[in-house]
């Protein structure tokens, strides 16, 4: 399977259980090794690096379950992630004020995911939705370049969706990140992405943008049960 995924854009991929997606995911991470073929990434050759060397590169990977320090504060989980980044490491207790750097970085990011207000509370007391907007405020305070979301909406009430389709709009918008996400919600996909990839049989079954996607009579017959209406 060749893929190239565009710089600055959202790409969504779709496709029925077992069609390869996460493993896609993997591969891209570093969980996993390919056994053929190689991985590029801002032109550089990828395949043979660790998780820990393509987040330092500048790919980023949320899962379906939210992965996060609950025993620390919304804040504490942030400037961890913006110390990481800057290659600082000071113990928990030290005053904010010796790192305004840090400080000023975190802040940021927490505005970013309006997430400011939430700041001192125990990240275990936040709701699913907003753990997930917590979890990426970190992969945005690594300088994450492509972002991996798995299935960012999982496990969402209707009433926390929106916050996160419009964090993920504003990413776009922004034109300085790569957003590739797993995603069953044909709506979302629909309406955010500038391409989307389907895969069936851990192959490329096609490609292009959704309107593309929509007409293309493999995809209605293999994932969209034959029938695709305009959200």
């Amino acid at each position: 399977m060749s893929v190239n995924i565009p710089k600055n854009r959202l790409t969504s991929i779709i496709g029925p259980n077992g069609a390869g997606k996460t493993t896609f995911f993997n591969l891209l991470s570093g969980q996993l090794k390919p056994t053929r073929g190689s991985i590029r990434f801002k032109g550089r050759d990828i395949t043979r690096l660790s998780p820990h060397a393509r987040t330092r590169e500048g790919i980023g990977r949320s899962f379906q379950i939210t992965n996060v320090f609950p025993g620390l504060t919304v804040r504490e989980n942030v400037r961890l992630a913006v110390q990481s980044r800057m290659g600082i490491r000071y113990p928990m207790w030290t005053r904010a004020d010796k790192y305004p750097k840090v400080e000023e970085k975190t802040t940021h990011w927490l505005r970013m995911v309006r997430l400011l207000p939430k700041e001192n509370l125990p990240a275990k007391n936040l709701t699913h939705g907003e753990q997930r907007q917590l979890e990426i405020a970190m992969l945005l305070a690594l300088e994450t370049e492509l972002l991996l979301l798995d299935e960012p909406t999982a496990g969402m009430s209707r009433e926390e969706v929106p916050a996160i389709l419009e964090l993920l709009r504003l990413l776009k918008e922004g034109g300085e990140r790569t957003l590739l996400l797993i995603e069953h919600k044909m709506d979302l996909v629909l309406n955010l992405s500038d391409r989307v990839l389907v895969l069936a049989g851990g192959s490329l079954l096609a490609e292009g943008t959704p309107e593309e996607i929509m007409r293309d009579e493999r995809v209605q017959s293999v994932y969209l049960g034959g029938v695709v209406h305009a959200p």
